[in-house]
């Protein structure tokens, strides 16, 4: 461990090797980092690990005034940012453009370099929710924490559940923000969900930009003639240009969108705009590789969200889509192309088991949770089943935020700090 000083904080990191496969540890191992940051005279205060949305997205690193919940949490608690296994300065997965000559092609880096496709999704199986807790359990152990409180947002809550489900005698409390998945529903049922949320969604924000409609018709025959580029040289198909709609499930998400459709198409400002707007990308390739698989309990993914869009939609290019991944993204980034076969192999994979519904049921620990109305990415009704499913759940379901509320101040986490320790009653 080192420990150093960021203005009155005190930061301290730890770097642990953790099996890769934490049921057969003879199959090699990864590195697993984090970063516990404590306030000026909060050495004694107990301990909260921050669970990353995503999947594959590193934790935020601390600065001033980021996270915007960051300064309400150290108030109670030593914040633990845990780079989930695969991003960050956790054993990284990831890409790199490579020139040689005048040729210019996108490669896998170690560790997934040298492996065929079937070894890759083999190794790249160890990435979900389980192995996410069971790397944080060694954490905890390391920090010699006999309990600490989680506090997960989005794909973070995911796996959160999943931690309530296996290791509830490692747990204080536990913050969601956003994250309270499906449980024992098919992941069609999900998309199925969402699909239909995007299409209110979709016709909210032309209520307020009345005009963007035509813009985003006018947009999308600009990609079907190949007319609309990234600074890279990606051409942007209509199915890609759809996903844009992901800027509607966060707050303030349609200004930003708005802004964007504003810009002359064939700008500079519009095409790294755009660049900048498209949800999957080469910088986090395990968010595309393994987005779906999040929502996998049990089961063969099979690219649900391209096989339940529907008819609707498909006719329509002004319903847009929120985290809908297509597998074409595989062939039209750059920079996810290498990892097209994995992709492909992995929504075939049967994937096990995340949540246990009598487990969760026995899990007595105080759980506090924001559930947010026409949550894009996580449905209403299938959180509210779920949060009855936990014995000491305590919910605060609201519209005044969008599925990343967490980032938006302190009122969420403030709020929610609240219902953990009852003090607030809603």
């Amino acid at each position: 461990m080192t420990t150093t000083k960021l203005l009155d904080l005190s930061l301290t990191e730890i770097t642990l090797d953790a099996p890769l496969d934490h049921r057969n540890p003879a199959a090699g191992t990864i590195e697993i980092f984090a970063r516990v940051i404590t306030a000026e005279g909060g050495q004694d205060l107990p301990y909260l690990v921050f669970l990353q949305g995503g999947p594959g997205h590193e934790a935020p690193r601390p600065a001033p005034a980021a996270p915007a919940w960051l300064e309400r949490a150290l108030k109670d608690f030593q914040v633990v940012m845990l780079d989930q296994r695969g991003t960050g300065n956790s054993s990284p997965i990831s890409g790199r453009v490579v020139r040689e000559g005048s040729t210019v092609k996108a490669e896998v880096r170690a560790p997934l370099a040298g492996l065929d496709a079937s070894a890759q999704a083999e190794y790249l199986s160890h990435f979900r929710a389980d192995e996410i807790v069971n790397d944080a359990e060694l954490i905890r152990e390391a920090l010699g924490a006999q309990k600490w409180t989680l506090l997960g947002q989005s794909f973070g809550g995911f796996t959160s559940l999943h931690y309530l489900s296996v290791h509830p005698e490692s747990l204080a409390g536990a913050i969601i923000t956003g994250g309270l998945s499906a449980v024992q529903h098919p992941i069609d049922d999900v998309y199925s969900t969402t699909w239909q949320t995007m299409i209110a969604k979709s016709e909210d924000y032309y209520r307020r930009f009345p005009g963007d409609r035509e813009r985003i018709v006018q947009l999308t025959r600009l990609c079907e003639q190949g007319k609309i580029s990234l600074p890279n040289g990606d051409v942007v198909s209509p199915e890609r240009f759809r996903t844009l709609g992901h800027h509607l499930g966060g707050q303030h998400g349609a200004l930003e969108l708005h802004r964007l459709l504003s810009l002359p198409h064939d700008s500079a400002g519009f095409a790294h705009d755009l660049a900048g707007s498209l949800p999957f990308e080469g910088r986090n390739p395990l968010y595309a590789v393994l987005h779906e698989s999040s929502y996998a309990d049990g089961v063969v993914t099979n690219w649900s969200a391209e096989r339940t869009m529907p008819d609707r939609i498909r006719e329509d290019p002004t319903l847009l889509a929120g985290e809908h991944i297509h597998r074409s993204v595989f062939a039209e980034d750059f920079e996810l192309t290498p990892f097209a076969p994995v992709a492909e192999l992995l929504a075939q994979h049967e994937w096990n088991q995340l949540y246990f519904p009598e487990k969760l049921a026995q899990a007595d620990v105080p759980v506090a949770a924001s559930v947010y109305y026409g949550d894009a990415y996580v449905p209403l009704e299938y959180s509210m089943e779920t949060a009855a499913l936990l014995p000491n759940c305590r919910t605060w379901v609201t519209s005044q935020y969008e599925h990343n509320g967490l980032r938006m101040g302190t009122d969420v986490i403030d709020h929610l700090i609240g219902l953990l320790k009852g003090s607030r009653w809603l």
